[in-house]
């Protein structure tokens, strides 16, 4: 790290300026309430987390449509410094994941530090003060460093199909469900065949009187093998917490061992393909169906789809599976492009989130005025996946290139949340103004990824939301867990940065 001189002189700080707090969190959810628990257990206590909802859990306070639920297992969807011996299955569903969320919030004395209602519409980096200025709903806030913590999974994604707006139904996405509506009785129309697809229209054609699916293309199906998790158990885990964590570990290294088909095309790669369609001639008798089912493209391109019920429920007297792509919505329904109306009183779209499309979550200004969202237009990118050259002090979880095709997301973000306590921890103790990535480190970092994701599965032929528009690849992470675990362990603050000292007294407190 090479110190420059900097800053401005302690003459011409005056009694009026404003509060800066030390660190400020964007999101309370996973990722937000993660990273202020490893900052407090830095001993780093000045932190405000500003959530734009009335309470915490992010993407699983949002998500709760019927069925929601995860598709990691409960033991490894968490994070190792805050184990939970109470999982009461092997796939937790989304009531259980958030109350785990709280659980954390009240363990760490968390919710002091959470100001709801709090929507951050922009950040601005006063270099001159080496600070924040952060544009919220209720005003103005300044931070000496910013993690944006909103995650990936926060703005939902619409397909675009004409006449959306038309429909004269009720519309629903996945993300944002309206728990007053009955289902009962009606005609329902499902857009899409993704994650949150095949768990709700299980769920819908128990009380539907008809659902018609929309398929656009077929994902590979794993059977989810989902059990209660027994009280004898949990009581091991209570009094013997080593055995919750050799169980993670157990989970972590099965998990890791999946990339070997998933990530690179190998010949564990014909095993998922052969075990999906064993999965699907077991549950689907009728050729044609089975036909309709069936991907065309390597296991693992798209994100795989865990569930046990999804093929029984496609099958049901009420349920009708639509394979003709969809021309427009029209006002009492969906007109396919063969020229058939399908009539329905509502429409789901369980059409996911916006993630390498969206560019930065929020307005975000750098050093010389540079913008984030300009500088992503092609597709984000990042120093490590949670640090951006030209926006010192501020760091993302979940950033460019960190997503997992075979792992937890958690054990991704518990590393990412690693680096970003250091980071933040580094800029404090040495009283920094600002810490920069160097250019030419992040450049070469990022040349180097884009080479290898070419070699991975998720770069050959498929369309799917990790890649943008023209094919660029800035969600996925190509490698294993531990690679990813090894980058994140090996930021060096000395080489790669450089850093600016500040001369000013800092003027701490919320």
């Amino acid at each position: 790290m090479s110190i420059v001189e900097g800053g401005i002189s302690g003459a011409q700080i005056v009694e009026s300026e404003p509060v800066v707090s030390d660190v400020v969190i964007i999101g309370a959810g996973f990722a937000g309430i993660g990273a202020a628990i490893r900052l407090q257990q830095r001993g780093i206590r000045d932190i405000v987390i500003l959530e734009r909802g009335q309470r915490p859990g992010g993407t699983w306070r949002d998500n709760t449509y019927p069925g929601a639920a995860c598709d990691i297992p409960s033991r490894l969807y968490s994070y190792s410094f805050a184990p939970n011996p109470d999982w009461s299955r092997t796939y937790s569903g989304s009531s259980e994941i958030l109350g785990y969320i709280d659980a954390m919030v009240a363990d760490h004395d968390l919710d002091k530090l959470i100001r709801y209602g709090s929507n951050v519409t922009g950040l601005t980096f006063e270099e001159e003060y080496g600070r924040w200025r952060i544009e919220v709903s209720d005003g103005t806030r300044y931070a000496r460093t910013v993690v944006v913590a909103s995650g990936p999974l926060s703005t939902p994604g619409f397909p675009d199909i004409p006449g959306i707006a038309d429909f004269a139904g009720k519309k629903i996405h996945s993300a944002a469900w309206d728990h007053d509506y009955d289902f009962t009785g009606k005609r329902v129309a499902v857009i899409g065949t993704g994650a949150s697809a095949v768990q709700i229209i299980p769920e819908i054609v128990k009380k539907a009187q008809a659902v018609s699916v929309y398929q656009r293309t077929p994902g590979w199906v794993l059977p989810r093998l989902d059990r209660p998790v027994a009280d004898r158990t949990q009581d091991l885990y209570r009094k013997v917490p080593l055995t919750q964590k050799l169980a993670r570990k157990a989970w972590f290294y099965g998990h890791e061992s999946v990339a070997l088909a998933v990530v690179w095309d190998t010949p564990l790669t014909r095993l998922v393909s052969w075990i999906s369609k064993a999965h699907l001639r077991q549950q689907v008798s009728d050729p044609w169906m089975r036909r309709q089912l069936t991907p065309d493209f390597r296991p693992g391109c798209k994100r795989l789809l865990m569930s046990s019920d999804y093929y029984p429920a496609l099958q049901k007297d009420n349920c009708t599976l639509v394979t003709w792509p969809i021309a427009k919505i029209v006002d009492n329904g969906i007109r396919t492009v063969e020229g058939i109306e399908h009539q329905a009183d509502c429409i789901v779209f369980a059409t996911g989130f916006e993630v390498s499309k969206q560019g930065s979550p929020i307005p975000i200004f750098g050093r010389d005025g540079r913008e984030l969202a300009a500088e992503w237009k092609k597709g984000a990118y990042a120093y490590k996946s949670y640090a951006v050259s030209g926006y010192p002090n501020l760091y993302l979880t979940f950033g460019p290139n960190s997503g997992p095709g075979h792992n937890s997301a958690l054990v991704y973000m518990e590393e990412q949340i690693e680096a970003i306590a250091l980071t933040i921890d580094t800029i404090l103790q040495r009283d920094l103004q600002l810490l920069d990535v160097r250019r030419d480190v992040q450049d070469w970092l990022n040349d180097d990824l884009q080479r290898r994701l070419t070699k991975t599965t998720w770069n050959s032929g498929c369309k799917s939301w990790y890649l943008t528009d023209d094919g660029f690849n800035a969600t996925m992470f190509p490698g294993f867990a531990t690679q990813f675990a090894q980058q994140m362990r090996s930021v060096d603050l000395t080489a790669d940065f450089t850093a600016v000292a500040a001369r000013w007294p800092v003027v701490a407190g919320k």
